[in-house]
C-alpha cells in the first residue's frame, strides 16, 4: 500500500477523530498497521501486551481494536472480555496464526467481530475495518465500498460487478472469490490462502475447488477481453489490470 497522498482525517458524528487501537506485540507489525490506519485518515493507538491494550481502551475509548491472539501476558481472548466488560460495543478484528482454525473460531464465538490470517495484506485489514465501523454507525464521514482495478468494479454493498460498461452476475461465492482478488490486487495469493479466506477452512485434498472457482471467474471477467487472471505456476493467482 503506497503511503502518499493521505487520506482525510475520519471522525466520529461529534467531530472528533476516529480512533483505532491495535494490539500486537510485533513491533514491526505494529508500526506497519499504525502507518497504515493513520494514511487511511484513522487516530491510532498501539499497545504490546494485553494489560496495557485494556488500559489504553479505557482512555482512549476506540472506535475499533486490531487484537492479535497471542500477546505475552494474556491472550486476545482475555483482552476481548475486559474489552466487552468495560465498551460492550466496541468492534474487534482479530489478527489470527494462518493455520489457527480454533483461534478463529473461538474469537468469533466469544463476541470478536471479524478476522485476518498472518500474513495479512494492509488492504485486507482496512477493508475490513471499514466494514465494521460502517455497521456500528461510529463514522459520519461516507468511505467508498468501491474496489477498482483497471476497468473492473466491484460494489461491497450492492453486489453488483462491472467490467467495463457490462455488468457481470456472480454467485455468492464468485463474488467472494473476486473480492478477495480484487483486495489484493497484483498480489500472488496461494490456493492455502485462497481456501482460508473465501471458504474459512481447509478442504484437505479438495483444493481442485480453487482452480475451478477461478475458471468460473475467468469465463465470466475475461471471456472476450484481454485478461485480468493469471496463474503463477507453483505460486498461486494473481488479479491485475489488463495490458492497456
Amino acid at each position: 500500500m503506497p503511503l502518499v497522498d493521505k487520506h482525510p482525517q475520519l471522525t466520529r458524528p461529534d467531530g472528533s477523530p476516529l480512533r483505532v487501537l491495535v494490539v500486537d506485540d510485533e513491533p514491526n507489525i505494529a508500526e506497519l498497521l499504525r502507518m497504515a490506519l493513520r494514511y487511511e485518515g484513522w487516530e491510532v493507538d498501539v499497545a504490546g501486551t494485553g494489560s496495557k491494550a485494556v488500559a489504553a481502551a479505557k482512555s482512549v475509548r476506540p472506535d475499533a481494536v486490531v487484537l492479535d491472539m497471542m500477546l505475552p501476558d494474556f491472550d486476545g481472548m482475555e483482552v476481548l472480555n475486559r474489552l466487552r466488560a468495560q465498551q460492550g460495543d466496541v468492534p474487534v478484528l482479530f489478527l489470527t496464526a494462518r493455520d489457527s482454525v480454533e483461534d478463529r473460531v473461538a474469537g468469533l464465538t466469544a463476541g470478536g467481530d471479524d478476522y485476518v490470517t498472518k500474513p495479512f495484506s494492509l488492504e485486507e485489514v482496512v477493508a475490513r475495518l471499514r466494514g465494521l465501523l460502517r455497521r456500528s454507525g461510529a463514522t459520519d464521514v461516507e468511505s467508498s465500498n468501491v474496489l477498482v482495478v483497471g476497468d473492473l468494479s466491484l460494489d461491497e454493498d450492492s453486489h453488483e460487478v462491472r467490467r467495463a460498461e457490462t455488468e457481470i452476475t456472480l454467485t455468492a461465492t464468485e463474488f467472494e472469490l473476486l473480492r478477495f482478488l480484487m483486495r489484493n490486487p497484483k498480489r500472488v495469493l496461494s490456493k492455502a490462502q485462497i481456501l482460508d479466506r473465501v471458504w474459512n477452512y481447509d478442504f484437505g485434498g479438495q483444493a481442485n475447488v480453487v482452480e475451478l472457482y477461478i475458471s468460473y471467474l475467468r469465463k465470466k471477467i475475461d471471456a472476450g477481453r484481454d485478461p485480468m487472471i493469471h496463474t503463477m505456476r507453483g505460486a498461486g493467482y494473481v488479479l491485475k489490470p489488463a495490458v492497456e
